[in-house]
């Protein structure tokens, strides 16, 4: 499904203005994936809760999200958490209940991904360390 005009000026306004702002602010939650065509590393701002040895998110635009498409060639990841580094295993979970996935995971974080998301998709990423 391509991308409404909507999604386009929510993705051009996170990756040029508030992911560009959010990425420095130290106890910003940052996921850094490897980028599938050049190889560097990606970091990307979410929001979302660790519960134990896993941290779950929910995507706003699902496998059309640059980051996902990154896990999707390769779930090696970190993860940033309150200023400190993890690696993990994402995993990609299209048959979880975004929505209902959402009422366990922080409210602010959720408000964008709701006012915006137009393909919910659930992310789980198993802790390694």
């Amino acid at each position: 499904m391509p991308d409404t005009r909507r999604d386009r000026a929510t993705k051009f306004f996170q990756k040029n203005i508030a992911n560009r702002v959010m990425r420095h602010m130290p106890f910003q939650t940052l996921l850094e994936t490897t980028g599938r065509q050049s190889g560097k590393p990606r970091r990307t701002p979410i929001g979302g809760r660790r519960f134990g040895q896993a941290f779950w998110f929910v995507s706003e635009f699902g496998d059309r999200s640059q980051y996902v498409r990154n896990i999707m060639a390769d779930p090696t990841v970190r993860l940033r958490l309150n200023g400190r580094w993890h690696r993990g295993t994402a995993h990609l979970l299209p048959d979880d209940d975004a929505r209902a996935r959402m009422r366990s995971l922080p409210q602010f974080n959720n408000l964008g991904v709701r006012t915006f998301g137009t393909n919910l998709l659930s992310v789980r990423i198993d802790l390694t360390d």
